[in-house]
């Protein structure tokens, strides 16, 4: 007997999980609030140039995700940044830093195309630009209702996927008379997340530098993690550079509401500061983003979070494994995906 399941949220976590159910009895549902997917491993596009101003890459760290990476899914246009990272500290000292062989991957055509695959091996259908708000359950499953109120369908169960602030005010909506609601709920809200504003600058030239990336390792200085687009192949053109400068937490925290110009001639001030570079202050182009909910830094009572399943309610993503890392995601919406299977 076929299940009808409702994913909401169509990151890295929904994408896997709505994948291992591809050949399992299940239809899939997936309502995604924004135009697009893969979550906060977003892409953008301007000036011929492709970049990832959220998540920078995907991580080998877990044997299960490279090999759905390397061998299950299409490797065309599969991109393996060559160049290290490196670190620095409060003082601006930028030396070696990580194991300059491991391997971060993306594609060509921008991070986005992991859920774009995951997605095109199923028979999902994906709707986007429909923001979930309320959940009611009943004897033989659930309803969902976006935020104008209209009725999206009722299905056997349903899978949350956002992060854990959002999850824990969808719970708070939910119409669901269980003893472990309100308990959940808290759980879910308490998660803390880190909060980083984001700014992208273009020069025309190109940057004399031995690595991809630099993190802040003390979590000291104003910048967190600097990087250089121009290291994944396809995604800038010969002779320029685009850096992706993520601001540490209180900065970020400080200036979240200030006005754009101002903002990113900030961001581009002590980023040239940084790297000791004048030329850094004037960039020809400029983009930016705020992520209220970048990375999750805490971790959630999982045994909870299973008991919701006697429910036909289940829950996935970084915030759920514990580690704000994209391969963390995928491998934990895999593990929900099996879940809801064993469990129809």
């Amino acid at each position: 007997m076929t299940r009808d399941l409702a994913v909401v949220g169509a990151g890295a976590a929904g994408a896997a999980a709505t994948y291992a159910l591809r050949d399992e009895p299940v239809d899939v549902t997936v309502f995604e609030k924004s135009r697009g997917v893969c979550g906060r491993a977003a892409t953008r596009r301007k000036a011929d140039c492709t970049y990832e101003y959220g998540a920078n890459y995907l991580k080998a760290d877990d044997d299960r995700v490279t090999e759905l990476v390397t061998e299950a899914l299409p490797t065309d246009g599969l991109v393996d940044i060559e160049e290290p990272i490196y670190a620095f500290d409060a003082d601006g000292d930028v030396e070696p830093g990580r194991d300059a062989d491991e391997h971060k991957w993306t594609y060509e055509a921008g991070l986005t195309q992991l859920a774009k695959r995951l997605f095109a091996e199923t028979d999902a259908t994906v709707e986007t630009e429909v923001r979930v708000e309320t959940l009611q359950c009943h004897d033989d499953g659930w309803t969902l209702a976006d935020a104008a109120g209209t009725d999206r369908g009722r299905y056997d169960a349903v899978l949350l996927t956002p992060p854990a602030p959002q999850t824990a005010d969808l719970l708070g909506q939910a119409r669901w008379d269980h003893d472990d609601c309100r308990s959940l709920r808290e759980a879910v809200a308490a998660v803390p997340y880190r909060t980083v504003v984001a700014g992208v600058l273009h020069y025309p030239f190109e940057l004399d530098v031995p690595w991809y990336g630099a993190v802040n390792a003390d979590k000291d200085h104003d910048v967190g993690w600097v990087s250089r687009e121009e290291c994944k192949d396809g995604h800038v053109p010969d002779g320029e550079s685009l850096l992706i400068v993520q601001m540490n937490e209180p900065w970020s925290v400080a200036n979240y509401d200030e006005h754009p110009d101002r903002l990113v001639d900030d961001i581009a001030e002590r980023t040239a500061r940084l790297l000791d570079d004048e030329r850094l202050t004037e960039p020809d182009w400029t983009d930016h983003q705020h992520w209220r909910y970048s990375q999750p830094e805490g971790e959630v009572d999982r045994d909870l979070l299973a008991r919701a399943s006697d429910h036909d309610l289940y829950f996935a993503g970084d915030w759920v494994a514990g580690r704000g890392r994209v391969h963390a995601a995928v491998r934990n919406g895999l593990e929900a995906g099996e879940a809801i299977a064993d469990d129809a």
